[in-house]
């Protein structure tokens, strides 16, 4: 019996086929079964709100007070959709859309999810303040205030989806956020006239600020930012998250609604959404491939000399984004004066390295051995192993380096700061360890020691660090590169 060799491998290939087929199918029902297997959702996590702002709003919605105004018809929604309609009466639940609980936002004097002004009569500039991604006006609360009382006219952008429920950010998208920003920008150029205007944006409302200076520079109808800080700026996010979407589009499937949601946790927190979408995500990762787009038209232009300076923060170690995506994505497109980069650092002292994972000292000499950076580094380190206290190393751009010294030491229970650490000090009555109110919710001081599965809130939120033990160098900082 003569053997067609051909027919043979065609038989193996569709087997193989087959096999991979299903073996690829069988890791994407699973998948699908662990991602259902999670905690129920709850009416936050699935209810629309009619009333938010989209780019679409821009045919009817024009002005700040009229975004203002549907801001306001945006949270009548919320406590008659959420609050009013509460039915669990068990008391002292951490729930923040519990009317009765110490995490309802509602009944604090100021409800810092949504926009505000701190005007000024005759202001010395303008200051747009924009979040980040599943934040609130809140997270820059504090420089906002610090900005107001050296003369400026301050706004607090609230952008479409945050502030009210997690669902908020599972149809939003980034042009919805940009159009927003846009908005509030032209207003407050109308306030300070001829002043300088500076926008200062955290994580994802980096991005936002990034974004909207570039468009500037295409627009003139758009008024050009002076200077721009940024805090923890999301730039350079993952490739990864590309697939996010698709995970989202299997969601709209009957009974598979808990795909649209990467993590799905306890509200307990007024100012920030513990739940996080698979949307955010993407919006997230489209709105970083657009500021590539961007900076790639104005270096073909000739034009990146003309960007407004920038001032940037981050950690050493960043969950969300890498010092090297900030210096490649950003800092080394522009060929403008006066940028800086600040890097806090690890904590160094010889007690803690040893149980460090991933050391980014590598990656640091790496950037300060670079003899070509267009910017200002600056890196808080510690000043000897045998030491907590903090050094300022810095690296001019004609790489001349310096060593100051700072009245900063290292609390000796942490080691390192973390992304969403940044904006927030010490007092800060929500994140700090020791805040200036002591009434209210303190999140800041939850240290717990017991056992597993006592608490509502997960122990990886307790761990992570949510304020900045040197806030006030950061807030130094940007007062003088302000004022430069």
């Amino acid at each position: 019996m003569k053997i067609n060799i051909t027919d043979v491998l065609k038989k193996i290939l569709a087997i193989s086929a087959y096999t991979i087929f299903g073996m690829i199918l069988g890791i994407i029902i699973l998948y699908i079964y662990l991602m259902q297997n999670r905690p129920d959702l709850h009416p936050w996590h699935t209810l629309n709100l009619e009333e938010e702002f989209t780019i679409k709003s821009t045919s009817k919605i024009k002005t700040f007070p009229e975004y203002l105004a549907q801001e306001e018809k945006l949270f009548d929604e919320l406590q008659e959709k959420v609050y009013n309609n509460w039915k669990d009466k068990r008391e002292h639940q951490l729930i923040r859309y519990d009317p009765t609980s110490i995490a309802n936002s509602f009944l604090y004097k100021t409800n810092w999810n949504r926009s505000f002004e701190l005007k000024q009569e005759k202001p010395a500039g303008g200051v747009l303040l924009l979040h980040g991604l599943s934040d609130s006006p809140y997270s820059l609360r504090e420089l906002a205030n610090t900005l107001h009382q050296q003369g400026n006219y301050v706004l607090g952008l609230r952008m479409p989806g945050h502030g009210t429920v997690p669902s908020g950010l599972v149809d939003t998208s980034w042009q919805d956020m940009a159009a927003a920003v846009k908005i509030a920008v032209r207003h407050l150029s109308d306030k300070i006239s001829s002043r300088p205007l500076y926008i200062i944006g955290y994580s994802m409302g980096a991005a936002q600020a990034v974004n909207y200076s570039l468009d500037a520079l295409q627009d003139k109808s758009l008024t050009k930012a002076e200077s721009l800080v940024l805090i923890s700026p999301a730039i350079g996010v993952s490739s990864v998250a590309a697939f996010a979407i698709w995970q989202s589009r299997l969601s709209v499937i009957p009974g598979l609604d808990k795909l649209a949601w990467n993590s799905i946790g306890p509200e307990y927190d007024p100012y920030k959404y513990t739940s996080f979408a698979v949307n955010a995500g993407d919006l997230m990762y489209r709105l970083t491939l657009a500021i590539d787009d961007k900076m790639a038209l104005l270096q073909k232009q000739d034009r990146a000399a003309e960007f407004p300076r920038v001032q940037a923060f981050i950690s050493a170690v960043d969950a969300t984004v890498s010092v090297s995506a900030v210096v490649d994505h950003l800092l080394d497109e522009l060929s403008n004066n006066g940028n800086e980069l600040v890097v806090f650092d690890i904590n160094r002292n010889k007690h803690i390295i040893p149980f460090v994972n991933n050391d980014p000292e590598e990656g640091l000499i790496s950037v300060f051995r670079r003899e070509d950076i267009n910017f200002k580094l600056s890196l808080l380190t510690n000043e000897s192993a045998d030491s907590f206290t903090v050094v300022e190393i810095n690296k001019d751009i004609d790489n001349t380096v310096t060593k100051r010294q700072l009245d900063l030491v290292w609390p000796d229970n942490i080691y390192s700061l973390s992304h969403v650490a940044l904006p927030f000090s010490e007092t800060n009555s929500l994140y700090g360890s020791k805040p200036e109110n002591e009434t209210g919710l303190h999140i800041g001081r939850m240290s717990p020691r017991g056992e597993r599965n006592v608490l509502s809130v997960p122990a990886s939120d307790s761990l992570r660090l949510r304020y900045n033990p040197f806030y006030r160098y950061l807030q130094q900082r940007v007062v003088n590169f302000l004022a430069e």
